[in-house]
């Protein structure tokens, strides 16, 4: 049987996207323009996304679908 490792995480989802996008856009000022510099810039978009999409799912206002 394969035992499962679990841990609690320290920082929630939404704090640990926002530093992760915070350290891909200082990484992209120290490249110089090009396709590895925008791929940076895409991931660090996408990791705000994905913090801005947490927020919605989260708030209270949000509705169960009936």
């Amino acid at each position: 049987m394969v035992i499962r490792r679990r841990f609690n995480q320290a920082l929630s989802l939404e704090e640990r996207l926002a530093q992760f996008a915070t350290s891909l856009r200082e990484e992209a000022e120290l490249l110089r323009p090009g396709a590895v510099r925008d791929e940076v810039i895409r991931r660090a978009r996408l990791a705000e996304t994905g913090s801005q999409i947490h927020d919605w799912l989260s708030s209270p206002g949000l509705r169960p679908p009936t």
